[in-house]
């Protein structure tokens, strides 16, 4: 009967930790990052460089540009050189700037969208970035370039109806803070502790169930770190799917940068309880034939 009890309560165990590993991970990923600008824009601030991105913004600025230009059969050659013109700069230091600059300000954007009313898609402003671009091409006698219009071009990267889905658990995980991963270590320890107390007669008994526990413990950090990281693929599946298409590879790179921390977090804690169980099992193994076992009256 101990045994089966004993079964049933590393089971559950190892359930409430694979649950409460990815929330906590989440909260304290959005308190971390997601809630502050400086790290926010750290973390977007590469995507300046990246192709993707870089031809997301070209794409987005020449479109608009050439709403307001006409120079009839000549209108694919002109579009294309002034694409040209717009992606070489986005190559340059001043784009790296105005990026950031943007960025500073789409995080207030960013997280009043998330935090905001239902119906509200969330989406990067291009408009300072724009107006960047405009003055560097102005500025070298690109022709046409003081045609490109300075007004709100968004990239976007969560869609209204998802983003709907998400503030409910937006708002829970801002406000729940770090305490759930403080809370989640809590409980591991305090279920060693169970184990060791109530482990049975004498030393070895005690310190083989809390062993026992412990490998049970860093076994669901790791399982725990395994569902976070097919949620993470799981969430950016849907958010693309939702995406329109000519944004997609520039919404992937900005989900893959503001993730690229929690999918550390995700590969370090899986390690680490995978570590503590093997190395639980092994000194459970040592003790076993080590430790001396309980005498028995006669």
């Amino acid at each position: 009967m101990r045994t089966y009890f004993s079964a049933a309560l590393s089971v559950a165990l190892l359930v409430l930790l694979a649950v409460l590993v990815p929330l906590s991970a989440l909260s304290a990923w959005v308190d971390l990052e997601i809630d502050d600008t400086d790290r926010y824009v750290a973390a977007v601030a590469p995507l300046a460089s990246d192709p993707h991105v870089q031809n997301t913004v070209a794409d987005l600025i020449t479109d608009e540009a050439m709403k307001q230009i006409d120079v009839g059969p000549l209108q694919g050659t002109v579009r294309d050189f002034l694409h040209e013109a717009v992606r070489s700069f986005t190559t340059t230091d001043a784009f790296q700037a105005a990026w950031n600059a943007a960025n500073r300000t789409a995080h207030e954007a960013v997280t009043a969208a998330l935090d905001g009313d239902s119906g509200e898609s969330v989406t990067i402003d291009l408009a300072p970035v724009t107006e960047k671009v405009k003055q560097n091409l102005v500025g070298n006698g690109v022709p046409f370039a003081d045609q490109i219009p300075v007004q709100h071009t968004d990239i976007q990267i969560v869609s209204a109806d998802r983003a709907d889905q998400m503030r409910q658990s937006f708002r829970w995980l801002r406000a729940a803070s770090i305490w759930p991963a403080v809370g989640t270590l809590v409980f591991a320890l305090l279920a060693v502790l169970l184990a060791w107390v109530r482990g049975g007669p004498g030393r070895r008994g005690s310190a083989l169930a809390a062993l026992a526990a412990t490998a049970v413990a860093g076994a669901g950090f790791a399982l725990g770190a395994l569902v976070l990281r097919g949620a993470i693929a799981l969430a950016r599946n849907r958010v693309l799917a939702e995406v329109p298409g000519s944004e997609t590879d520039g919404a992937a790179a900005v989900y893959d940068a503001l993730t690229g921390s929690l999918r550390t977090t995700v590969w370090i804690v899986f390690g680490t309880g995978l570590a503590v169980a093997v190395c639980a099992v092994a000194a459970r193994i040592w003790a076993q034939r080590v430790l001396p076992a309980p005498t028995t009256g006669a």
